[in-house]
């Protein structure tokens, strides 16, 4: 069969241009947050190249298209809508979107996975600045009850020894943390007298609809609108 020309010009045009692509610093921060949230890596090369893939619930509409505007260069087609058929059989709407596929991602695959599973990578020390953590805790965060101040964050995907590399981390921002175990997994607790802390680091970075998700903390520590 022959190849198509054209098809082949528009794709030659595509890898030109990926060529052109690389990260900037706040990008590589909200990888980091990123992946320790809701974002996954993916290829279809054997790990030649990634992309990065970002889902969320249509309420989370917002925070979608500004991380799309965050990663406009390296998105071919913008946020796009999708129903999805959850456990349970109800129909929900999502909106997602994913960069082009490119080698650069390819460092953050090999730290953030194990044979295919998410883990967390032993320099997360390194890397896990405020925007990350802003981003993983609109992602994954909340306040743990109306009567609290302490706050939580849904790490039950990762194994325990991945959570006390977190915990670790945090401390070093002098927030002290808890581990919380749930049905589906483990949870880091952020104690009260930490949960000021906390959210004095993200609220620079932290967006006005996510606000909600410090509870208590959410109604002294952040700036009115």
């Amino acid at each position: 069969m022959l190849k198509n020309p054209i098809i082949n010009m528009r794709n030659n045009k595509i890898e030109e241009y990926k060529k052109s692509l690389k990260l900037t610093n706040q990008q590589r921060e909200i990888v980091i947050g990123l992946l320790l949230g809701d974002g996954h890596l993916e290829t279809w090369n054997g790990g030649k190249t990634y992309r990065l893939k970002i889902e969320h619930a249509i309420k989370q509409k917002e925070y979608t298209e500004w991380l799309y505007s965050i990663f406009q260069e390296w998105v071919r087609t913008p946020p796009q809508e999708k129903k999805k058929l959850n456990p349970s059989g109800n129909t929900t709407k999502n909106i997602w979107f994913q960069t082009y596929s490119h080698s650069s991602l390819r460092f953050y695959a090999q730290q953030f996975y194990c044979k295919g599973i998410k883990r967390v990578p032993d320099r997360i020390d390194k890397w896990l600045k405020p925007l990350s953590m802003a981003v993983w805790f609109m992602d994954d965060g909340s306040y743990k009850s109306k009567d609290h101040r302490a706050l939580i964050i849904n790490t039950q995907g990762f194994i325990k020894d991945d959570i006390i590399l977190l915990q670790k981390v945090m401390m070093s921002y002098n927030i002290e943390t808890q581990i919380r175990k749930q049905v589906d997994g483990l949870q880091i607790l952020i104690t009260e007298p930490s949960a000021s802390r906390f959210a004095e680091i993200v609220k620079p970075y932290l967006r006005k609809e996510f606000w909600y998700k410090l509870g208590k903390i959410g109604l002294t520590q952040l700036p009115k609108e």
